[in-house]
């Protein structure tokens, strides 16, 4: 049977005896813990069919407490039919103990009635890994997590549910209305400092109540950009349901063409009277600070154009920033990169939950304005930030590299 390639799809989750419950992750004893796999919310996928190895870990993932390796079967987890038919199969029936690490087992004591070590997670809390692959690799891996209470570790029929749910945020407004759910994207939930959760969204958790920290993952790929806080403190009261809510978007190409363009042949080509008199208007300022009008003839200007476009310096601000200014209005005068299209700024937009984002036509502005009130900008003057902050973000759109993608990219998360 072929072997899923990975990412690997679906979902696993843990159940009871009946087989029947999705996301039941409390229990009062190891024996009751059994799995299970498919959809655990509307539009999820079951696991490729397959045979799959099995592991039982504290939350974190350090210590492994039981392990289907070394087991007369050691691929128990089984899925057929297109994923129709799943074998749900209780842990401790399936697994061995391992090596024991007397760090990794309460008290430094194996547990000879289940095949799984106690956790020495202090909530009593695990995690179960499914993997085509016996190293357990992410990619090739599902996970849940489930908690067996200890003694005082809780009241006896008391539960509430945690949610979390990752969206992708194109209009960079921090709310999920765009109809775009991520899912596969990595998160933790700890209680107090007790790490409880390391799972993947979208995903929901029975647990006791109380009071939890959910923390979004970071992925490797630093083209991601937050546009909710990436950290939400949630108490749950008994039979009270609450959802950590999670924005991000990604950045990338937007048509942007550099200064060494429009100073060159092929940008000189396209500019034209008009843009010269446009230019003039933005306020454009020299190294000394001074206008830079364009008033002479068509070949003039260009030649003029070219000249302020590869000496700009940034020993007066305002000069580099109005480098970078005409290179975008040229960009999009030329149908380039389109005045609605949403850049980051890292810190000088005027919209996102940190106004951190910005449209195209809005920095443009924003920009002009700065250069009419204060065109000199030297060491020292207290306008030169916010105008560093403009130039870099138009010199990132100019390079083509900060502009908000109208859909999810690709990201990944360390292996363990």
């Amino acid at each position: 049977m072929l072997r899923a390639a990975p990412p690997l799809p679906g979902a696993v989750f843990t159940t009871d005896s009946t087989c029947s419950g999705v996301d039941l992750n409390i229990y009062d004893d190891k024996h009751d813990v059994y799995l299970d796999g498919g959809p655990s919310h509307p539009g999820a996928a079951s696991l490729p069919d397959g045979e799959y190895y099995v592991q039982v870990t504290d939350p974190s993932g350090a210590c492994v407490l039981g392990t289907s390796i070394g087991m007369g079967d050691e691929k128990p987890f089984k899925v057929s039919n297109n994923g129709a038919t799943i074998a749900c199969i209780q842990l401790c029936a399936v697994l061995t103990h391992v090596s024991l690490d007397p760090a990794c087992a309460k008290d430094g004591a194996a547990d000879l009635n289940c095949g799984y070590n106690t956790t020495p997670n202090p909530g009593g809390e695990y995690k179960v890994w499914v993997s085509n692959e016996n190293t357990f690799t992410n990619n090739s891996t599902k996970t849940d997590n489930f908690k067996v209470r200890v003694p005082g570790g809780g009241n006896p029929g008391e539960t509430a549910t945690l949610c979390v749910n990752k969206f992708y945020d194109a209009n960079a407004n921090g709310l999920d209305d765009d109809g775009q759910p991520i899912n596969g994207w990595k998160y933790q939930v700890f209680a107090d400092d007790n790490l409880i959760i390391d799972a993947e969204t979208y995903h929901c958790s029975v647990v006791d109540p109380g009071t939890y920290h959910v923390i979004e993952g970071t992925p490797v790929e630093n083209t991601w950009v937050h546009t909710t806080p990436g950290q939400v403190d949630l108490t749950l009261a008994n039979g009270e349901t609450k959802t950590a809510d999670f924005g991000n978007l990604c950045l990338g190409a937007g048509g942007g063409l550099t200064l060494g363009f429009w100073s060159n042949k092929n940008g000189q080509a396209l500019e034209t009277a008009n843009d010269f008199t446009n230019l003039t208007n933005l306020c454009l300022r020299t190294a000394t600070g001074a206008d830079q009008n364009f008033t002479g003839t068509l070949a003039q200007n260009k030649t003029a154009l070219n000249s302020f476009l590869l000496n700009a310096n940034a020993t007066n601000m305002a000069n580099m920033l109005s480098a970078q200014l005409a290179a975008m209005y040229l960009n999009v005068a030329h149908n380039k990169v389109s005045g609605t299209a949403l850049v980051h700024t890292g810190g000088c937009g005027n919209t996102g939950f940190d106004g951190s984002f910005i449209t195209i036509t809005d920095l443009i502005g924003a920009a002009s304005t700065e250069l009419c009130l204060h065109p000199l900008t030297k060491s020292g003057s207290p306008f030169r930030a916010y105008q560093e902050c403009l130039k870099n973000a138009l010199d990132n759109a100019n390079n083509n590299i900060n502009f908000v993608q109208p859909t999810p990219c690709t990201f990944t998360f360390p292996t363990n």
